[in-house]
């Protein structure tokens, strides 16, 4: 049988949690292994390794009390640096998005979204991708435009690198862009790496933010 993916929920509303709670407990494939209502007590439960829990992901508020969400992200990356982190906010605010991806997190997610469209994201986490709400995307799609010359934008991404990106930016999995432009999974998988390597960042999210603030998309 297959292994629950165990998440961690650190969200300082009660009512909020108890939905959370409630709806994982009816997903076969998930479990909720722990909820908390700051980030220092979540950094602390990884501190004592008799009792420590490490998730396979990390659902987390922006607006807690003490330590922000935005705060705690980099202390969650040294604590944990294999449990990917998704923030799950009220904040549509551009400069949260930018700040949550530019810390590291691999999702953002807004409250409104549904519970099954929470249980999309993190599955697409877990397997790889990078979760974003649909008015999130649009935001980073149609909004970041601090543009470069076209000239030095050619320069730095191939086409083919280029189209990779937008696809990534659209939320596809490393196999569905595969199937997109008709092309390997390895083929997909090496524009990635260039395309990383070239703007100078770890994962999609950053890839994406960059390439805006570049004028690549």
């Amino acid at each position: 049988m297959k292994q629950k993916i165990k998440i961690m929920l650190v969200e300082d509303n009660p009512e909020y949690r108890r939905v959370i709670d409630i709806a994982l407990k009816r997903e076969p494939t998930m479990e909720l292994v722990s909820q908390v209502g700051t980030a220092e007590r979540a950094l602390r439960s990884f501190q004592d390794m008799s009792t420590r829990i490490v998730p396979d992901i990390i659902l987390l508020d922006l607006n807690l009390p003490g330590m922000s969400g935005l705060e705690a992200l980099p202390h969650f990356s040294k604590a944990v640096p294999d449990s990917p982190v998704i923030a799950l906010t009220q904040s549509d605010k551009e400069e949260d998005v930018l700040q949550a991806i530019s810390h590291g997190a691999k999702g953002y997610l807004l409250k409104s979204a549904t519970i099954q469209q929470i249980k999309e994201g993190i599955q697409t986490v877990v397997d790889g991708g990078s979760s974003l709400d649909p008015s999130v995307a649009r935001f980073i799609l149609n909004t970041l435009r601090t543009r470069l010359p076209k000239e030095e934008v050619e320069i730095l991404l191939s086409e083919r690198e280029l189209e990779t990106l937008k696809l990534l930016g659209e939320g596809l999995l490393k196999k569905q862009i595969a199937s997109e432009l008709n092309i390997s999974h390895f083929t997909v998988a090496t524009h990635i790496r260039h395309i990383y390597e070239k703007l100078g960042v770890q994962n999609a999210p950053a890839a994406i933010s960059k390439a805006h603030k570049k004028g690549l998309l």
